[in-house]
């Protein structure tokens, strides 16, 4: 019975990782370019409809900020603290639906239709945004449209920790995550011609119409993201039996052990082991006071507003900063791949942020205030490169690594919540109490990177002292796979196991 049952788990394995007649691919004279040519239609593919969906996400998502400066708040009669409302209410759905839907994301075997599906639903609810006339008609619509947005970020997270390596994955989620810092200046320059320029066209108020415009556009990207996005290195449909074997391969040769999980892990295991890894609780923490210090990004057209101008020029200043941020952020997350290093890389951001907001706080003068936005922008730089650090830091199973993505993003996006509220309007123009908040936000959050960071150092020395010892029982399974998809011995599995380290 338990060669029968062994057998079954060797055919399954074996078709997963291709037939023997695909290992030429590995063969050392043709491995160099054969892995440059997936990654670089990876690349060319992968990247480019993922960037284009955040665009996209972002700009839904943020919508509401932009329409206020047009009348949204008159039209529906909304008073302050329901607009705040209408702003955070997106995340009570958003982010305790990120955990089942990274834990289910783990277990879909077309990635590809299931985030696909989801752009198209948010896309309609953001479309039948415009067509709302009350506040419980905005709100549902808010509630409704953070479920299916749950899916995008963290789900797009795991499916890259999928296809990348370690020192690839840095870079590859700058670019992703590029894709909502531009979002914000794209996000403000088409909110500036369609509220500039279709007021009141057959009849219907321009905050309207951004909706509708906004969310058709989000529908048709969604159609399109069915068909380009990859699956799993196993079985996605555009790539040869040859490049499937060598996706698993590379990946294999990063961590040392098969990139896959055991038969019979199921859902709820992956959340059992995400929970009891002391490390996931204090990025959940650090994540959420993070966005908390980083909450004027829901409000930035509000706070530019602040500066004095017309409503379009308003919007076209809210772009610039973030075109800055974005560049400064390929330019962190390229320096993080090529030194290993994730602390600075990450925290340093937020400190430059924190010497924003002090500017801020000191002066009520129109170049020093539009100065210290450059600075502020720049902190997501920093949290680009969060959940890469959570998966680089838990990075097998894959079952565990999902939930964690998941639930350190879900968990963090309450930050989000909380500063819907902080950066009220009657605390307007000067808003020093909101960044008096979000600098002790992001001192906490600086702590608990640190902290998480020592818990990294001392794990890799104990790896040091009892690599020998993880050679036995469950450890060894995982590493005889690994030593069958790659075509070579346990022992120089086991050296290569022996390179494993977690970055910090």
């Amino acid at each position: 019975m338990t060669n029968s049952v062994e057998e079954k788990k060797r055919e399954s394995y074996e078709e997963n990782v291709g037939a023997e007649g695909d290992g030429y691919i590995l063969d050392s004279e043709i491995r160099l370019t054969a892995e440059k040519k997936l990654v670089r239609k990876l690349d060319f593919r992968l990247l480019p409809t993922i960037v284009i969906i955040f665009i996209m996400n972002y700009i839904d998502r943020v919508a509401v900020t932009s329409a206020r400066l047009k009348g949204l708040e008159a039209d529906l009669g909304l008073t302050d603290i329901q607009y705040d409302t209408v702003v955070a209410i997106l995340y009570a759905s958003y982010c305790p639906a990120q955990i089942p839907s990274n834990m289910l994301l783990n277990y879909v075997t077309r990635p590809s239709l299931y985030i696909g599906t989801c752009v198209v639903l948010w896309g309609l609810t953001s479309a039948l945004t415009g067509v709302t006339h009350s506040f419980a008609g905005i709100i549902t619509c808010r509630v409704f449209i953070g479920l299916p947005e749950a899916a995008f970020y963290p789900g797009s997270m795991y499916l890259l920790s999928r296809w990348y390596t370690r020192k690839e994955l840095a870079f590859r989620s700058a670019i992703l995550y590029c894709g909502l810092l531009m979002s914000n200046a794209f996000g403000s320059l088409i909110a500036a011609g369609i509220l500039g320029n279709m007021q009141g066209k057959l009849g219907i108020a321009a905050w309207r119409w951004l909706f509708y415009i906004e969310g058709a556009i989000t529908i048709f990207i969604g159609f399109q993201a069915m068909w380009l996005l990859p699956d799993y290195p196993n079985n996605t449909r555009w790539l040869t039996p040859a490049e499937r074997r060598l996706a698993q391969v590379r990946l294999a040769e990063d961590a040392g052990e098969a990139d896959q999980d055991s038969a019979e892990a199921s859902v709820f295991e992956g959340f059992v082991m995400a929970i009891k890894d002391p490390k996931v609780p204090i990025f959940m923490l650090m994540c959420c006071s993070q966005l908390l210090g980083l909450s004027f990004v829901n409000f930035f057209p509000t706070l530019t507003s602040t500066l004095g101008y017309s409503t379009t020029v308003t919007l076209l200043m809210s772009a610039p900063p973030w075109v800055f941020a974005s560049i400064c952020t390929l330019v962190g997350a390229w320096n993080a791949d090529r030194t290993g290093e994730r602390f600075f890389h990450q925290t340093a951001w937020w400190w430059v942020v924190m010497i924003g907001y002090i500017i801020s706080l000191s002066t009520m003068a129109t170049g020093g205030r539009y100065f210290s936005m450059f600075l502020m922008t720049t902190g997501y730089c920093g949290f680009t490169l969060t959940l890469v650090w959570v998966a680089n830091a838990i990075p097998r199973p894959p079952a565990k690594r999902s939930v964690a993505i998941g639930l350190v993003n879900g968990f963090g996006n309450l930050g989000n919540l909380m500063g819907s509220y902080i950066w009220k309007a009657n605390w307007s123009p000067k808003y020093h109490q909101s960044m008096i908040i979000a600098l002790c936000a992001l001192g906490l959050a600086s702590v608990l990177s640190f902290v998480i960071r020592c818990m990294l150092v001392r794990e890799n020395k104990q790896m040091e002292r009892e690599e020998m010892d993880l050679m036995h029982g469950p450890e060894r399974q995982r590493i005889e796979e690994a030593a069958k998809l790659e075509s070579i011995t346990f022992e120089e599995a086991v050296k290569r196991r022996k390179g494993f380290r977690y970055l910090y």
